[in-house]
């Protein structure tokens, strides 16, 4: 992924008419906790800010149109674009073949992933915390794919594997799916395990028949001055990952 601090844009072989971004927290207007580019309506920052932060994002990224935001709460609802939508949609993944329109979603430590087709007919953004993940989203998602083998994945910046503390409940109910989950955990000092959000994502793309995956080697947790996180910092911004057909 090349980064000129601003933007983020994935290093991978997709189509040369798709595009995909993922925002850092700098270059905004917002102050405080939210300083600068918090991206996130719903977590008290001043309106007007974010309202302009949006702005410079969908500029500074050159996107057709304004980036469709979902009500994101942690499920596995996907939804189909058919086009430039400005109503409130509550999903946590999004998908279109509509050449324009800018699937997006918002993190803060979950997952957040970007898919294609090989023939760059089809795109999608994902949000994926451990419960949309253990829950199905990608496995939702890739059900809107001809073929899932044909689709190639991008995994944004996240919490990171030595960060992402966790109950034995949260463990149990991905190992209680799939064995091999039980390698995307390790033990905490305090007796709380340590999950990794990369790994797991992996494992279900690969039982899918996925092969081409990318990324996933940012800690939005420790790099501070990059990402917000809202286990770090609890009262925080959010960062957008967008891709878009041209």
């Amino acid at each position: 992924m090349s980064a000129n601090t601003l933007l983020l844009k994935p290093n991978w072989p997709a189509p040369k008419n798709v595009h995909a971004v993922c925002s850092t927290r700098q270059g905004g207007c917002s102050e405080g906790v939210y300083a600068s580019l918090n991206l996130g309506e719903h977590v008290a920052d001043n309106a007007e800010h974010v309202l302009e932060n949006r702005l410079r994002y969908q500029q500074l990224a050159q996107m057709p149109s304004a980036p469709v935001w979902l009500n994101q709460v942690h499920g596995t609802e996907v939804v189909e674009l058919l086009a430039q939508n400005n109503s409130i949609i509550t999903a946590d993944a999004s998908i279109t073949s509509a050449k324009g329109v800018v699937s997006t979603v918002m993190t803060a430590d979950c997952l957040p992933i970007l898919l294609c087709d090989s023939t760059g007919s089809r795109v999608a953004a994902v949000h994926a915390g451990w419960r949309g993940l253990c829950n199905g989203i990608i496995e939702n998602t890739l059900a809107h794919f001809a073929q899932p083998a044909e689709v190639m994945v991008y995994l944004g910046p996240a919490i990171g594997p030595t960060a992402f503390e966790i109950g034995v409940e949260v463990r149990a109910a991905f190992i209680a799916q799939a064995t091999e989950a039980e390698l995307a955990f390790q033990p905490a000092a305090n007796g709380k395990w340590l999950a990794n959000l990369y790994l797991l994502a992996r494992q279900r793309l690969l039982q899918r028949g996925v092969r081409q995956i990318y990324g996933g080697y940012y800690c939005t947790h420790q790099q501070n001055s990059l990402f917000f996180s809202y286990r770090r910092d609890g009262q925080t911004g959010r960062m957008a990952s967008s891709i878009w057909l041209d």
